[in-house]
């Protein structure tokens, strides 16, 4: 079976991290982003189609160097085409029932289940299902008792939002769907492709656990915590080190140290810190994400901060609520 990733944003919310590096590369518990997608399909799924366009060539190196258990391609998307425009521009390679994932989502989803489930259904496509208190930002659908979508709305105003059940980025299609996008155009599968599969065979999965949609700090900050407290029910441990990395002591909860860190006795809590990162003595990191090679002299205080790469933080400094490193 196979399944397509779709990776073509340019994931302008994490800038400047996305400048030197493709949001789905960027790591949480020092696994990128888009491996954490990769790790949580179904066995069943052989062949991976990545539907890709800024930084193609970053992320064909880090599969071309990945040993994975799956074949993987890179495809490029010359210029943004949208969800369905993306899948479109893959038609060539796709020859059954797929899945069709949001690069950037970290969930609890069981995809061998919402597998079994669409099987068991009359269906063109499936889609999963999550409940949200402000359906705002997100296709929303409303279901039957046999779990058929009866209505499709991407993003509506408040007063037309009709149900708290929102789309959250996992699809099973079949090849026909893909008759319904034209070749070579912008097409959002959500607000062009969706609605008109209503009437065709439409259904939803509903799934509980967690749901996060990594689009900006703040939300992968809330990735990297959930997956730290699943990582501490085996582990003991709320935060992770990598290879060839010092700290001082321990860090706090729910924080990810790269690899090559060197961390003096400091105060790190709720933070992500890339590799290559050097943070002296009594610093003080909190709810932040601190890019590759970036040095940090003594006291120096960073908290709701997006740090990019290569910088150098003078001493006693302090950042509150910012966002540095400026336009590659």
């Amino acid at each position: 079976m196979q399944a397509v990733i779709l990776s073509g944003g340019f994931g302008t919310r994490m800038r400047p991290l996305t400048y030197t590096t493709p949001k789905p590369l960027l790591p949480i518990m020092n696994k990128p982003l888009i491996r954490h997608v990769l790790d949580s399909l179904p066995g069943e799924v052989d062949e991976v189609i990545i539907a890709a366009n800024y930084k193609i060539d970053m992320l064909r190196e880090y599969f071309q160097e990945s040993d994975l258990d799956k074949k993987v391609m890179v495809v490029d998307e010359p210029e943004p085409l949208g969800t369905g425009g993306a899948v479109k521009n893959v038609e060539e390679y796709l020859k059954d029932t797929f899945f069709v994932i949001n690069a950037d989502i970290i969930s609890s989803i069981d995809l061998g289940a919402f597998l079994e489930f669409y099987r068991t259904k009359d269906a063109v496509a499936a889609i999963s299902a999550w409940e949200v208190k402000d359906p705002q930002e997100f296709g929303i659908f409303a279901l039957d008792d046999h779990s058929r979508i009866l209505k499709f709305q991407e993003k509506p105003e408040p007063w037309e939002a009709f149900s708290n059940t929102v789309n959250a980025g996992h699809y099973i299609l079949e090849p026909q769907v893909l008759e319904l996008i034209p070749q070579g155009k912008k097409v959002s599968l959500e607000r062009e492709i969706f609605p008109e599969l209503v009437p065709k065979g439409f259904y939803g999965f509903d799934f509980k656990g967690y749901w996060v949609d990594c689009g900006r700090p703040s939300s992968f900050l809330k990735a990297n915590s959930i997956l730290l407290d699943e990582y501490f029910k085996e582990h003991a441990v709320k935060y992770v080190l990598g290879q060839r990395s010092y700290v001082d002591g321990e860090p706090g909860e729910h924080v990810s140290v790269g690899m090559d860190c060197t961390i003096e006795e400091s105060e790190i809590t709720n933070s992500i810190i890339f590799d290559g990162v050097e943070i002296n003595r009594g610093c003080v990191v909190k709810n932040s994400i601190i890019g590759y090679d970036v040095i940090m002299e003594e006291n120096v205080s960073v908290v709701d901060t997006l740090i990019g790469d290569d910088l150098y933080l003078e001493k006693g400094k302090e950042y509150v609520q910012k966002v540095l490193g400026g336009e590659q």
